[in-house]
């Protein structure tokens, strides 16, 4: 982060430990926060100078980028050191979809404003930095059992168990890099498209690997990410949320210069299903996206909703409904291709032209349908004979697991060669760049958080 002649500091008189300015990120203009823990507490004059940098921001149309350490609001200032701290986050929630918000917890971030992390968009956490809202000893004392920093709030266990962090790095300087390369797919605000991006690897490269790629066994599992790096300009993807749900792949790419975010279901983990924490992680994705005018790309197989007791306790229908719920209000442009399985109520909420999407394609090897042969035989067909099941498994497969049935009926747009997959996203891009939705005028919806 470099000071240029274009930067400036906000409220430079006022003492205390947070400090703000117009700064640049390798080239990206930003507003820039900055909260010092060294100085251990936030006072009301360090919130109302968050305030006055989201303020600029949404003006002026900057990202808001902060690195962030800080342990609460200060107990000598009392209640208006935490109204203080309130005017700030509801600063930052002003700024949600207008302008983009990156977090850096840069050391550790504790009591309310942790949870500025969970209003962010973005959040890059230092290996060393951790987070919680209630430290080790309130916790002891509620619950009669002991346990440090990094066990309740280290930046592994939100990596990969609370899903709160984008990525760890191992520090500041992995930090502005990581932030710099996720803002170059981003636009400066919601009123500009995102930037394009010129690319020597041309649209027309075709992907032949793509037709070996689906094993041929049905259960056979295989990493998604190689089809993602296949299509995209470069074969270069920056994924978020990498350690989180590791059923459902969220990533950034360009195609054809177009800077694209990518939903895909992972076989390689849970065989692709779909829970709690992979629809909760692929709806704030589709509502980043959407919020920024960047085009959506949904690829999928999926045998379904992942089944269990404890997630339907913890809220199954909820959670998943979150996912249809970010994708039927999305208004940028959205593509969808069936790899291989894309079957009942998962087939419907990772973009199915139901939802609403522009253009929906499959694979020859796509499996579209209310569930698997196997399934659909055990309940149709309860008294047959194991040879009599085999036979009709083999003819429900035949007339209705393939892509073109879904076709006839107009659910699927076109079945592609996987090989021309990459020019056929582009294609699509390209013809799709001018779409314009808007919604009916309302004061918001009623998303199921």
């Amino acid at each position: 982060m470099t000071d240029g002649p274009g930067s400036i500091e906000l409220r430079a008189g006022i003492q205390g430990s947070v400090r703000a300015g117009v700064r640049s990120i390798n080239g990206h203009q930003v507003v820039s926060i900055s909260i010092d823990g060294d100085l251990r507490s936030m006072t009301q004059a360090d919130g109302l100078t968050i305030s006055a940098a989201c303020e600029l921001a949404r003006a002026k149309g900057h990202p808001v980028v902060g690195f962030v350490q800080s342990t609460g609001a200060d107990v000598r200032e009392g209640i208006i050191a935490a109204h203080g701290w309130g005017s700030a986050v509801r600063a930052m929630i002003k700024c949600s979809g207008i302008v983009p918000t990156v977090l850096v917890a840069t050391g550790p971030i504790v009591s309310g404003p942790a949870l500025m992390l969970g209003i962010a968009d973005v959040v890059v956490m230092v290996e060393d930095a951790y987070a919680f809202v209630s430290g080790p000893a309130m916790v002891e004392q509620f619950t009669g059992l002991p346990v440090g920093h990094d066990e309740l709030g280290g930046a592994s266990v939100h990596a990969t168990r609370s899903g709160v962090v984008t990525a760890v790095v191992a520090d500041e300087d992995a930090a502005v890099e990581l932030v710099s390369e996720i803002l170059s797919y981003l636009p400066d605000s919601n009123s500009d498209l995102p930037p394009f991006r010129a690319t020597a690897d041309s649209v027309d490269r075709p992907c032949p690997e793509l037709r070996e790629i689906v094993p041929t066994n049905a259960s056979g599992s295989y990493d998604v990410r190689h089809v993602i790096e296949a299509i995209a300009d470069d074969q270069v993807i920056t994924e978020l949320r990498g350690q989180w749900a590791g059923n459902l792949i969220t990533a950034f790419a360009n195609v054809g210069g177009h800077a694209v975010g990518i939903v895909a279901n992972q076989p390689q983990v849970l065989a692709g299903t779909l829970d709690i924490a992979a629809s909760q992680k692929g709806a704030r994705f589709v509502g980043l996206c959407d919020a920024f005018n960047i085009p959506l790309l949904t690829f999928v197989d999926t045998p379904g909703f992942q089944p269990g007791k404890d997630l339907e306790w913890r809220g199954m229908i909820r959670h998943g409904a979150q996912l249809a719920f970010a994708y039927a209000r999305a208004t940028v442009p959205r593509i969808s291709i069936t790899l291989r399985k894309s079957y009942g109520g998962a087939y419907i909420v990772m973009d199915s032209k139901t939802m609403g999407n522009d253009l929906a394609m499959a694979w020859p090897s796509a499996e579209i349908a209310v569930m698997g042969a196997k399934g659909a035989v055990e309940i149709l067909h309860r008294t047959a004979s194991a040879e009599e099941r085999v036979e009709i498994e083999t003819d429900y497969e035949a007339r209705l697991l393939n892509p073109y049935v879904a076709a006839e009926r107009g659910s699927i747009d076109m079945v592609i060669d996987p090989a021309d997959t990459r020019r056929q996203i582009a294609e699509a891009l390209d013809l799709l760049a001018t779409k314009r939705e808007r919604l009916p005028r309302r004061r918001h919806d009623n998303s199921p958080l």
